[in-house]
C-alpha cells in the first residue's frame, strides 16, 4: 500500500456486523484503536437512518455516516440530515410508469426523509415501522425521496434485476443487496462512493488514502473508487473480481483482521 490510510470506509450487513447483526468487541476495539490513529471511519450502508440507532455508537469521533446507498449523509453527533441527494419528484414517477407497465407484477415502497412509505402489494422482509404510510406509490412519492425500492414475489431475483436496470437504468442508479428479487435505485449518479467522495473532498482525503470493504453490488462503486479495495470471503462472485483483496468473511472479523494488519494495530 503506498499511500498512507486516512479513511476507512466499511459496509455493514455482510461486511462488519455479523449475521445476527451484532458488532463483536474484537471489531469494536480495532475501529476505536484506528480512530485513535488518527484514522477517520465511516460506516456506508444502504441501511436508512432508522435501522441505525444500535449502531452509532460504532461510527467513532467523527459523527458522518454515509446511509440509503448514498442517499444520505448524515451527521450522527446532531442526530441530523447534513445532506439529502433526493430522487425528482418526476422522475419517480416515470419509473414507476414504466415498470408497472414493463415488468407487471413489481411493487414498489419508498425511503423517505420522514420515513418508511409502501403500496399495498409490496411485502416487507422485515416488520415495518408502527408509522408506516401505505397507499399507490403516486400518493406517497414526494420530494423527500433517497431510495425507491422496486420488489417482485415471483421473478428470478438476477433476471429482474437485469429488467429493472434495462428499462430504467438511464432514469436512476439502480443497484441490489438482497438475495431476493429486490433493486434499490437512487437519484442519477447517487452511490455510496460519489457521497463518500464529498466527505473526502471536505476533510482533504484523496481516493488513494481511502480503504474501502463490502460484499454485494451495491458496493461496486465504492470498491471501483477506493485506492484500496477488500471484498469478503462471503462476498457476491463480482464483487470478489472487483476488489484488490479479498479479507476473512464477516463471520470471522474480516474488516478487523485487515485492519489489525495493515494499520499495524
Amino acid at each position: 500500500m503506498t499511500s498512507r490510510v486516512r479513511l476507512v470506509a466499511t459496509d455493514l450487513d455482510g461486511t462488519l456486523l455479523h449475521t445476527d447483526g451484532t458488532v463483536t468487541a474484537r471489531t469494536r476495539e480495532v475501529l476505536r484503536a484506528a480512530e485513535d490513529a488518527g484514522v477517520t471511519v465511516v460506516f456506508v450502508t444502504g441501511r436508512p437512518v432508522r435501522w441505525m440507532d444500535d449502531l452509532w455508537e460504532h461510527v467513532g469521533g467523527h459523527g458522518l455516516a454515509v446511509v440509503s446507498n448514498g442517499g444520505i449523509l448524515y451527521d450522527v453527533h446532531a442526530r441530523a440530515v447534513r445532506k439529502a441527494r433526493t430522487i425528482p419528484v418526476e422522475v419517480g414517477l416515470e419509473v414507476a410508469g414504466i415498470l408497472h407497465a414493463e415488468v407487471p407484477g413489481t411493487t414498489f415502497a419508498l425511503e423517505r426523509l420522514e420515513g418508511f412509505a409502501k403500496e399495498p402489494g409490496f411485502m416487507p422482509r422485515i416488520p415495518p415501522p408502527p408509522d408506516l404510510e401505505v397507499a399507490p406509490v403516486h400518493e406517497i412519492l414526494d420530494d423527500t425521496v433517497v431510495k425507491m425500492l422496486a420488489r417482485h414475489e415471483e421473478a428470478h431475483p438476477e433476471e429482474f434485476w437485469a429488467e429493472v436496470e434495462k428499462h430504467v437504468g438511464h432514469l436512476l442508479t439502480t443497484t441490489w443487496s438482497s438475495g431476493g428479487a429486490l433493486v434499490e435505485m437512487s437519484a442519477p449518479g447517487v452511490t455510496k462512493a460519489s457521497t463518500l467522495q464529498l466527505v473526502c473532498r471536505d476533510l482533504g482525503i484523496d481516493p488513494a488514502e481511502v480503504v474501502a470493504f463490502g460484499d454485494m453490488p451495491n458496493d461496486l462503486p465504492l470498491l471501483e473508487w477506493a485506492g484500496t479495495s477488500y471484498a469478503m470471503g462471503n462476498a457476491h462472485p463480482s464483487v470478489k473480481e472487483l476488489a484488490d483483496h479479498v479479507a476473512p468473511s464477516n463471520e470471522d472479523d474480516g474488516v478487523a483482521a485487515v485492519l489489525e494488519e495493515i494499520l499495524d494495530l
